[in-house]
């Protein structure tokens, strides 16, 4: 059996012909996310003093890494011609049950892994339907979206549970909102995902089979792939990290909201093209996407410093998000 060799990805892939003599024009054309962000930055920055401060960038950062750490499980997702909708609704499914848990006293070093389990198995329950059950990605996760809100409205009645009182409560809002060497402890463990995610699809035998599938599912299955166990594995990393941003959501907030991770799946996938990760599968990478969090996080931002109305936010962030999708169509249309 031979392994299919890794696709190529947004940094190799073939440039327009202008810019391949031109390092510079090369640097940009392969990094168009990254001078966007920086771009953005600086315009921000001219607008707004407070903008730049250690402590707004910090808040930047900490507000960014719920939907960074979904963007990255939606990024696996969407490298293999996927879609997940449902991760908003797990993120307040297992963020009520993980309240449930602290608010009862039990062992962090239980109730953690407990919740992140839960995130996996509603994650790779979505992938058997998916792989197995041959349901199309957006119907699958539409109607687990659907169920798993409904499921929490069920469980928690409706109301808040509060993580206030209790033995394991302090060490539970640490997760959320401490600091570590200045740095808050939400930014260091989106971080750590980062890392880790990276060098799965960079380095690991199962990167190179989920863009292999993403790229060309039928020639992955002729070169021997698991094509329903990857679906299925992969389907599981987005569950699981969308358990974990439930995890450091409900700690922040010191209470599991019923309604919490609304429409969070449209900002992670909003990530993730942001970041150049193409829609169709193969093509794409991880840095892409933490910088197409970033670029959201930085519009959220200095939206609310200008004082712009929640409507035009939203307008806002639209626009920009078709911005991205055409500028990186154009350059696709060009290559």
């Amino acid at each position: 059996m031979t392994n299919p060799s890794p696709p190529r990805t947004d940094a190799r892939r073939t440039l327009p012909p202008a810019t391949q003599g031109n390092p510079v024009l090369r640097f940009l054309a392969a990094n168009k996310s990254l001078v966007g962000l920086v771009l953005l930055m600086v315009v921000v920055s001219l607008f707004s003093p407070s903008f730049l401060t250690v402590d707004n960038l910090l808040n930047i950062l900490r507000q960014t890494s719920i939907n960074a750490i979904i963007a990255v499980g939606m990024t696996f997702v969407i490298l293999t011609a996927g879609i997940d909708l449902s991760v908003g609704s797990v993120l307040a499914f297992t963020g009520a049950v993980c309240a449930s848990l602290v608010a009862a006293d039990a062992n962090l070093w239980i109730a953690l892994p407990a919740t992140l389990a839960l995130g996996a198995a509603l994650g790779a329950a979505n992938g058997a339907v998916i792989a197995v059950g041959g349901v199309q990605p957006f119907i699958a996760t539409l109607v687990s979206m659907t169920v798993l809100r409904g499921a929490t409205l069920v469980y928690t009645d409706g109301r808040p549970i509060g993580t206030i009182d209790g033995q394991a409560a302090e060490g539970f809002w640490a997760i959320g909102g401490e600091y570590v060497l200045g740095v808050p402890v939400p930014v260091l463990l989106a971080a750590l995902v980062f890392i880790v995610c990276w060098f799965v699809l960079s380095h690991m035998r199962f990167g190179r089979y989920v863009y292999a599938v993403g790229g060309n599912e039928q020639v992955a299955r002729l070169a021997g792939i698991n094509i329903t166990g990857l679906k299925i594995a992969v389907y599981a990393v987005s569950g699981l990290l969308a358990a974990l941003a439930g995890i450091i959501l409900t700690a922040r907030l010191e209470s599991a909201q019923p309604t919490a991770g609304t429409a969070y799946e449209l900002d992670a996938i909003a990530a993730v093209v942001l970041g150049g990760t193409s829609l169709m599968g193969g093509r794409g990478h991880i840095f892409g996407t933490l910088v197409g969090a970033l670029i959201i996080g930085v519009l959220n931002n200095a939206l609310n410093l200008m004082e712009v109305s929640s409507y035009y936010q939203m307008i806002a962030k639209g626009a920009v998000i078709l911005l991205a999708v055409l500028v990186d169509s154009r350059g696709k249309k060009a290559a």
